[in-house]
């Protein structure tokens, strides 16, 4: 049976996109990933299109979502990233928040850094989920 993972930033233009991508990623078909916003912005960051295009994942593929069209399940996970207050209550098993800034008007260099230690956290938490 697969792990749910909602992750859930502000806008679910940066953050949360890009640690969904890493959960598929690395997820392989164990994982059933998912990501919105509280606010969401309705667009992808061009930036974050381009930090995982590099990677060889596209973000085109994704929407951004708010949490309201989220399924309403009890998730496995629920990992908060730096949205505080304006993160409504997530039926979930676990529940993470990761203090992890907004890279939106960061140049392309912070951005790529911001997006590894994203992908490194994804990594960490799958480990922990087996």
């Amino acid at each position: 049976m697969k792990k749910s993972i909602l992750f859930v930033c502000i806008e679910n233009a940066n953050r949360s996109q890009m640690a969904q991508a890493f959960a598929r990623m690395y997820g392989d078909d164990k994982i059933e990933a998912y990501s919105a916003g509280s606010k969401p912005s309705g667009v992808i960051n061009p930036k974050a299109i381009a930090a995982m295009k590099e990677l060889g994942y596209d973000l085109n593929t994704h929407d951004s979502t708010s949490l309201d069209d989220m399924p309403d399940i009890q998730y496995d996970y629920v990992v908060t990233m730096g949205c505080g207050d304006a993160c409504p209550y997530v039926k979930a098993r676990n529940r993470i928040d990761w203090d992890i800034p907004d890279p939106r008007d960061m140049d392309a260099q912070h951005f790529a850094f911001v997006r590894d230690f994203i992908g490194q956290k994804v990594k960490k938490l799958l480990k922990e989920m087996k």
